[in-house]
């Protein structure tokens, strides 16, 4: 048996009537840029997650981003970004002129630790970037504390936390403003990139619909230096069609999530991911082994695909020699990049497909 890490295949029969027809529709109408489905998606997602304003854009990063230059964090300044995630959190920093200040994670959640935040913090800090990292919620009210007693912003990294709960609220609302990837294997994903952000700060949201679209307030008037960052109207139908099933696949991974967990504890020197803070919504179900490379080894032989979510931490890529950091700076972070391994999980695995991935695991420990 071959059981993919993300099998989109599924996923798109499942729903085929109901995409073929919101594609059809666009292509119909032909408005393929800000067309009304954009429009459409952004009131939808804004509701979902519980904050007035949603601003469809380009991609993850770009939602990152233009957050961080709407609230006019640039050169000079710095945000404190944890060390274990996916590198666009660091990228959208650098890209606004910032300075990414790392810091280490804690061992139970895998999210940015509190406790280490203040430490980071100098004159030239502006904002705090958690992120939500495989769908756990980063713990916000100590961190939302510190934000407010030391005057800094609040950009949440949700890209991998589509309708998870802190608190009984979704993720994305607590801070100045969320953003999320729609990148197509994400539990909201989209046919290609797309991106957006949500706030509760309406001349943000202004801002941010400026910036994505060439710094137009309407068509040929140019009130800032703007980009090309527009989220396309094809992908906002998709998104829309998918949303309205989100929560359902959710609880799906979250059932999933559960049955290896009862399954695979106690076996071996296996570590299981945990729920620590909210409604965990398992983008990703990240296992931790120290004989991680020799079990990935042993699962892709038995025709279990396994993804290793993050091998190289930011602070020892090429790309960010510069920041000074060495190896030893961040020892949650490299342990984990040394030990984790992300099995497959998406609402539409069977029952089946379960059972071969943990019989698999099992046989690498007998």
């Amino acid at each position: 048996m071959q059981i993919p890490f993300v099998d989109l295949q599924a996923q798109y029969q499942a729903l085929k009537t109901e995409l073929d027809a919101a594609v059809l529709r666009v292509m119909g109408q032909c408005n393929f840029i800000l067309g009304k489905e954009v429009a459409d998606f952004e009131q939808a997602f804004a509701e979902y997650v519980g904050a007035p304003y949603a601003v469809g854009v380009a991609s993850g990063l770009d939602a990152l981003k233009l957050a961080l230059e709407a609230l006019g964090i640039g050169s000079g300044d710095e945000v404190i970004v944890p060390a274990h995630t996916f590198i666009a959190s660091a990228l959208a920093v650098s890209a606004v002129g910032a300075r990414p200040v790392l810091v280490d994670v804690d061992e139970a959640s895998f999210n940015l630790d509190p406790a280490l935040i203040e430490a980071a913090i100098t004159p030239r800090t502006k904002a705090i970037m958690p992120v939500h990292l495989y769908g756990q919620p980063a713990d916000l009210s100590p961190l939302l504390d510190i934000a407010q007693r030391h005057g800094l912003r609040v950009v949440e990294d949700a890209s991998q936390a589509h309708g998870a709960r802190y608190q009984g609220r979704r993720v994305g609302g607590f801070g100045d403003a969320g953003c999320f990837s729609f990148y197509p294997g994400k539990n909201l994903g989209a046919y290609g990139d797309a991106g957006g952000l949500v706030t509760n700060d309406a001349g943000l949201a202004e801002r941010v619909r400026y910036l994505r679209n060439y710094g137009q307030e309407v068509k040929y008037k140019h009130v800032v230096k703007g980009y090309n960052l527009r989220l396309d109207t094809m992908q906002a139908a998709i998104l829309s069609v998918k949303l309205r099933h989100l929560d359902d696949w959710n609880a799906r991974r979250a059932a999933h999530a559960a049955a290896y967990t009862h399954a695979l504890e106690g076996v071996g020197d296996l570590r299981l991911p945990r729920v620590v803070t909210g409604d965990h919504v398992f983008h990703l179900y990240v296992i931790r082994t120290k004989h991680r490379d020799a079990l990935q080894a042993h699962l892709t032989e038995r025709g279990v695909a396994t993804v290793i979510h993050y091998p190289v931490p930011i602070h020892l890529q090429a790309a960010y020699a510069d920041l000074g950091y060495r190896r030893g700076s961040f020892p949650v972070t490299e342990r984990l990049a040394d030990e984790i391994l992300s099995l497959p999980i998406y609402a539409e695995l069977t029952a089946e497909q379960q059972a071969h991935v943990i019989n698999a695991v099992k046989s690498f420990f007998a």
